[in-house]
C-alpha cells in the first residue's frame, strides 16, 4: 500500500514539474520579446491605408549634386508628428541642417538634427527642437525603400524634430518607429547622399551634406 501512495505521490510531482516547466517557458518567450522590442507592445494603428496630406515637403540641398527629396506626409497615419514636421519646416528650422548619418549597409539616411549646423560631428544625433518630444503613433506600414520615419531614443515617445528615409526594407523597426510619410521623388537622390564619404569610424559624411530647405508645397504638383 505504501508502495502505491509512493508511485502516486511520485506521478504528481512529476506532474506538477512538467506544468511549471511548460508555463515558465511561455513566460520566457514573452519576457525575451519584451526586453527585445519593448516598443512593439505599444498600441500600434493597423489596417488604416495612408492618405497623403495635401501638402507635401520639398527637401533641396545646397549642393545641386545631390538634388531634392519630396516627401508625401500622412496625417492619418501620425497627425501629431505630421504636424510638428510641418511647423518646423515653416519656420525653416531644418534649413542649414544636415544629413548626418549616411549608411547604407543599414538602408538609412537620417537628418534635421539642428545640432548638424556646428562643427562638432560627434553631438551630432543628439539635438531636439524647442518643442517638446512627440508620442508614439506606431503603425503596421513596413519599412521599406523611401518610408521616412521619425528618429528617436530607446524612449518611444521621444521623437522631436529628426527624420530618416529607409533605402531598402528594415524588418526590425516595422512597428516601433514611427512612419509619418514616403519619399515620391528623388528617391535616387536619397542613395546617392547614403553613398557620401564619411569621416573615419563614423556613418558621419565628411564634407557635411547640408539640407538648404525645406519647404511645403501643394502635393498635387507631382505625381
Amino acid at each position: 500500500m505504501n508502495g502505491n501512495n509512493n508511485l502516486l505521490q511520485l506521478a504528481l510531482c512529476l506532474a506538477l514539474i512538467l506544468s511549471v516547466v511548460s508555463c515558465g517557458g511561455a513566460q520566457q518567450n514573452s519576457s525575451d520579446f519584451d526586453a527585445a522590442d519593448g516598443a512593439k507592445n505599444a498600441n500600434v494603428k493597423t489596417g488604416v491605408k495612408p492618405e497623403p496630406d495635401a501638402e507635401a515637403a520639398v527637401i533641396e540641398m545646397e549642393d545641386p549634386a545631390f538634388g531634392k527629396i519630396v516627401l508625401e506626409l500622412y496625417p492619418n497615419i501620425a497627425p501629431k508628428m505630421v504636424e510638428r514636421f510641418k511647423t518646423l519646416a515653416k519656420e525653416g528650422f531644418y534649413n542649414g541642417t544636415t544629413f548626418h548619418r549616411a549608411e547604407p549597409r543599414a538602408n538609412v539616411i537620417q537628418g534635421g538634427d539642428p545640432n548638424s549646423k556646428d562643427d562638432d560631428p560627434f553631438n551630432d544625433g543628439m539635438g531636439n527642437s524647442s518643442y517638446p518630444d512627440v508620442p508614439a503613433e506606431f503603425s503596421d506600414i513596413p519599412y521599406e525603400s523611401g518610408v521616412v520615419g521619425a528618429a528617436r531614443t530607446s524612449d518611444p515617445d521621444s521623437a522631436n524634430c529628426q527624420f530618416f528615409i529607409t533605402l531598402g526594407r528594415v524588418p526590425g523597426w516595422d512597428g516601433d518607429y514611427t512612419v509619418f510619410g514616403r519619399v515620391i521623388e528623388g528617391m535616387n537622390n536619397a542613395r546617392i547622399i547614403s553613398t557620401a564619404p564619411t569621416r573615419e569610424g563614423t556613418t558621419n559624411p565628411d564634407p557635411k551634406v547640408v539640407i538648404k530647405s525645406i519647404t511645403l508645397q501643394p502635393r498635387s504638383n507631382f505625381k
